[in-house]
């Protein structure tokens, strides 16, 4: 297969924030998945010291917060961040239009 489209508005939801893409886009080197935050709402705090997975944040929509480590750092559409395995990270919706991102992770080797 030489390509896929999916269309993120036809992917149901999981916990009304959370579009698993991975599987439908048919992609095995990586994860990748589309997060939207109504305003005010925090994604979960959490680390990848286990799997050692490294993460790509790329905001497509409205502005949030990441929280890593105790940092926050101010994101939006054009600003991309990585963080490390270990390091604990947590998303948060700051704009009043919410926050929309997709997360791309993948294991070190």
């Amino acid at each position: 297969m030489a390509y896929k489209l999916v269309n993120a508005d036809e992917v149901e939801a999981q916990r009304g924030i959370f579009k698993a893409l991975t599987r439908l886009l048919g992609v095995e080197a990586f994860g990748i998945n589309m997060v939207e935050l109504a305003p005010g709402a925090a994604g979960l705090e959490h680390d990848h010291a286990g799997d050692r997975q490294e993460e790509v944040y790329v905001p497509l929509r409205g502005r949030g917060s990441l929280r890593v480590d105790g940092e926050v750092l101010d994101l939006e559409p054009g600003v991309i961040a990585f963080v490390s395995p270990e390091s604990t990270r947590q998303l948060v919706a700051s704009s009043e239009q919410g926050f929309t991102f997709v997360a791309v992770g993948g294991a070190r080797p």
